[in-house]
């Protein structure tokens, strides 16, 4: 039992702090469909400067820079440049599939995964990037709601045209919110990559769009996200034990459990067409 609630944990970990990036971008009125892009060159990059430096850390804060890096570009293209938000989005995520393919080839001469880096690979509660994660899921809420940062986010998402009134930028709020979600998906990149010690290509396998539908589901909240995220995680874990055990469904349908469960809850619990903040994709 304590080694499926660990292996549920880690499991978490991205999602949970991709859904965090997604919950206060989204919140600050931009279309974030760029999360599959910030943990996969979140991840690269952290087993890159691990590689390099020999220090975990060092790989750790390098995946947060380049995730808050990947949301620069793409709020730059979203807001600057008035980019369509959701094609900026998809082509940032290509970029990382094709990019990230082609980093490892440059750099390293390999077309499928780093050498082996240093890693958190000893207790997942020695792991920074869990305690982050955590203090992240508590910290954001609160801020949300109880700091003028917060107050200023979310009123750019839902009334901009209040901000203007007050004479603060939303762009430049939106910016703010991004930059800070940006490092959170680059940290939850680094624990897909620091957790095995390499990269392999196409590592996020989709996390970041599951991410996002638990902060759909959540209706933009970001502690309700990231305890949406726990149950995804949790049922993860639990298909990976079916794999194994053989037993009450067939193997070959075990890895259908999560999605499946997410579209029981969706068709359950839908979330309202004025859940969204007002001004979410609107300059």
């Amino acid at each position: 039992m304590i080694d499926f609630i660990v292996g549920t944990l880690g499991i978490s970990i991205p999602l949970v702090l991709a859904a965090l990036c997604g919950a206060i971008t989204e919140r600050s009125g931009v279309v974030d469909l760029a999360l599959e892009a910030k943990l996969l060159f979140g991840a690269f990059a952290a087993a890159a400067v691990s590689y390099a430096t020999g220090s975990a850390t060092a790989g750790l804060v390098a995946g947060m820079a380049t995730g808050a890096a990947v949301a620069a570009l793409q709020l730059w293209l979203a807001l600057v440049c008035s980019a369509q938000q959701v094609i900026v989005g998809i082509a940032l995520n290509l970029l990382a599939a094709g990019g990230t393919r082609f980093l490892l080839q440059l750099i390293f001469h390999e077309g499928a995964a780093t050498p082996t880096c240093d890693a958190y690979d000893g207790s997942l509660f020695a792991n920074p990037i869990l305690w982050l994660a955590v203090v992240a899921t508590v910290a954001l809420p609160f801020a949300l709601q109880r700091t003028r940062w917060g107050l200023r986010l979310r009123a750019a998402g839902d009334r901009p045209e209040a901000l203007h009134a007050v004479g603060v930028s939303p762009t430049a709020t939106r910016f703010a919110a991004g930059l800070v979600g940006g490092a959170l998906a680059g940290a939850g990149g680094a624990q897909l990559a620091l957790a095995v010690g390499v990269f392999s290509a196409d590592m996020s396998n989709g996390r970041g769009y599951t991410a996002l539908v638990m902060v759909i589901l959540a209706r933009w909240r970001p502690a309700l996200a990231a305890l949406a995220c726990l149950g995804i995680s949790l049922a993860d874990a639990a298909q990976t034990q079916l794999q194994l055990a053989g037993t009450l469904i067939p193997r070959e349908l075990s890895p259908l459990l999560p999605p499946v469960l997410t579209l029981l809850v969706l068709a359950i619990f839908p979330t309202p067409a004025n859940a969204a903040p007002r001004s979410l994709g609107k300059l």
